[in-house]
């Protein structure tokens, strides 16, 4: 479950299991795409064409680039930066995650609108992600920077390049590219999440759920289809952050081709219109994919397994068939205790009388579950 839900049990991810959940699915995460993020950032860098035919671009495609990093600067150059790309994926992760469920949860209990709605999922995934960004955006330009990076190194590990970065450029170096991070965070996880919630229900629209336990498969290929969206329309911005993360690093660009400087994001952007042409605003796309594919969707593929409700012998539900139907047609009130009962009754209804009838209602779809 992603996001608060109001119709969850006692089943449902404690705050810290939630949080704990988004580090772990960003660690393993982190570590299966860095060669794809280190070939992204080149790309993203690169001044000239992407494509066979520029003769002066160094790179041209996936496979080249991987064949030519590989050549060049041997296979750990595909983990460049990895170390600071680990501490911003755990600690993106679990602010990301643990946001997200607070502010899902705050919404409800404010009665504003129902959290399963596009739009709630749009505002909380952005307010969430952008609380997470703020938190970890020095450890991003650190990544950065030792990915861009090339042989001979410039900081050889990720202590001498956060004391160099400081004497030389200032504090203010680690949120370089902070403002197109911000503008773009906050619809691309907005997309995100809401998306992933869409492409959900549509699975199940086309595929309906038969008994069969296929919440994994669904997960990944929803969060798959929800990455690559979110990342496509918010892509332009994410190459400008990379560009001004490595401003007043040219020095170490220079064995990469062509360099440029920028005075601000217009100026970026106007510059890169104006040499590369539209089509600059998304190179690195294909890997950027690639990598938004598996990442977003490993991202909602780990959930924490929910344990199976009790039955009335006090044995958990093993049969699958049974646990699809206990799972559609359980209340709030599986596993919670008569207070949390009642207040999930209230939530749900209002008014005194109809929380009554709802609760009995329920108790009595319960009993007809579990005598099955």
């Amino acid at each position: 479950m992603v996001g608060y839900d109001a119709k969850a049990d006692a089943r449902s991810n404690s705050k810290l299991e939630v949080a704990v959940a988004g580090s772990v699915s960003g660690f393993v995460t982190r570590a299966l795409i860095s060669p794809l993020d280190v070939i992204k950032i080149r790309f993203q860098l690169q001044l000239e064409r992407v494509c066979p035919s520029d003769p002066n671009a160094k790179y041209h495609g996936i496979l080249q680039a991987a064949k030519q990093i590989l050549q060049e600067e041997g296979p750990r150059a595909f983990w460049k930066g990895h170390v600071p790309a680990q501490i911003l994926s755990i600690g993106y992760g679990a602010v990301q995650f643990l946001a997200f469920e607070e502010l899902t949860e705050l919404l409800y209990q404010a009665n504003l609108y129902q959290t399963h709605q596009f739009s709630a999922h749009f505002v909380c995934g952005g307010l969430s992600a952008g609380t997470a960004t703020l938190t970890v955006h020095p450890v991003d330009v650190l990544r950065t920077r030792l990915a861009a990076q090339g042989e001979p190194k410039i900081y050889s590990n990720l202590r001498e390049a956060i004391r160099t970065m400081y004497r030389t450029e200032g504090p203010f170096v680690f949120y370089k590219g902070l403002t197109p991070t911000v503008i773009a965070i906050f619809p691309y996880a907005g997309l995100q999440f809401s998306c992933y919630r869409s492409l959900k229900r549509a699975y199940d629209w086309i595929m309906p759920p038969d008994g069969k336990q296929t919440g994994n498969l669904k997960n990944l290929l929803c969060g798959c289809g929800s990455g690559v969206i979110s990342k496509t329309l918010t892509y332009p911005l994410d190459l400008f952050k990379k560009r001004l993360q490595v401003r007043g690093f040219e020095h170490a660009r220079s064995a990469f081709g062509q360099v440029r400087s920028y005075r601000g994001l217009l100026d970026l952007a106007q510059q890169v219109l104006q040499h590369e042409g539209t089509r600059g605003f998304f190179k690195g796309l294909s890997p950027s994919l690639m990598k938004a594919a598996l990442s977003t969707g490993f991202m909602f593929f780990w959930p924490l397994p929910p344990e199976a409700p009790p039955t009335r012998h006090g044995r958990g539900v093993s049969d699958p068939v049974h646990l699809s139907r206990a799972r559609d047609m359980v209340t709030p009130a599986w596993g919670a205790t008569r207070q949390d009962q009642e207040l999930q009754a209230k939530r749900k209804a209002g008014p005194a009388q109809r929380s009554e009838a709802f609760a009995v209602r329920n108790k009595a779809e319960v009993r007809r579950v579990l005598s099955h």
